[in-house]
């Protein structure tokens, strides 16, 4: 494991991902992306034509298909099959069927150990997701999570989308946001919430910068 890990823990498009990679460049640590690993699992799946509903064709997929994840200029590079799909798995189609493999039982577990295994091979992490703190690293060093009004949030989202081309509207934007978080707070495996020693800190005033200085106030205070 680690000598020190940071997690930082919240629902879809809290900032989390931007503020945990700015975090960990500021402090020298490894960003651990672990929606990367989800989404990669759910490109390889959706290219083999899986049905996205069986857990054992996605658990197949996953033991049968080489994932690499290794740190590039600060980012999570991605491999599958030693090809870079670090850009494809940020493709629309992957990001709505993510939740398959999120809410897979089997999955998840695998993937945690995949997350502790890169891990153990870092000095210094900064891991961000929705179960961070309560499951993958229940004993990090200190703990994160970002909550925002679902419709800050949806702006965010939208802003996003926008730069890779999307026209979705904020309505719909917002609505499948609030679809994300029941569906992350009401499953069975790795639910959505906050551990119960962390720091909720709320984002929907601050921008990615005031929240990152937040951050490194606090943990270089605390180290």
């Amino acid at each position: 494991m680690a000598n020190f890990v940071i997690t930082i823990d919240g629902p879809a498009a809290s900032g989390k991902s931007t503020v945990a990679r700015l975090l960990a460049e500021r402090l020298g640590a490894s960003f651990l992306d672990t929606g990367a690993m989800y989404r990669a699992v759910t490109l390889a799946a959706i290219e083999a034509c899986v049905d996205m509903s069986d857990e054992e064709k996605l658990l197949s997929v996953l033991n049968n298909r080489k994932f690499q994840f290794t740190v590039r200029e600060g980012r999570m590079a991605v491999c599958i099959d030693g090809v870079d799909v670090t850009e494809r798995i940020r493709r629309q189609e992957v990001t709505a069927n993510a939740r398959y493999v999120a809410s897979a039982a089997r999955l998840r577990e695998k993937l945690v150990e995949m997350q502790r295994e890169f891990a153990a091979r870092e000095k210094k992490i900064v891991t961000e997701g929705r179960d961070q703190g309560t499951v993958a690293f229940a004993d990090a060093n200190i703990k994160f999570y970002l909550i925002a009004d679902a419709a800050e949030r949806a702006k965010r989202r939208q802003i996003e989308l926008r730069a890779k081309g999307s026209s979705e509207n904020l309505e719909q934007i917002q609505k499948a946001i609030e679809e994300r978080d029941k569906s992350d707070e009401d499953r069975a495996v790795g639910p959505l919430k906050p551990a119960e020693d962390a720091i909720v800190v709320d984002t929907t005033n601050l921008s990615i910068e005031e929240v990152v200085e937040k951050l490194f106030c606090f943990v270089e205070e605390n180290a």
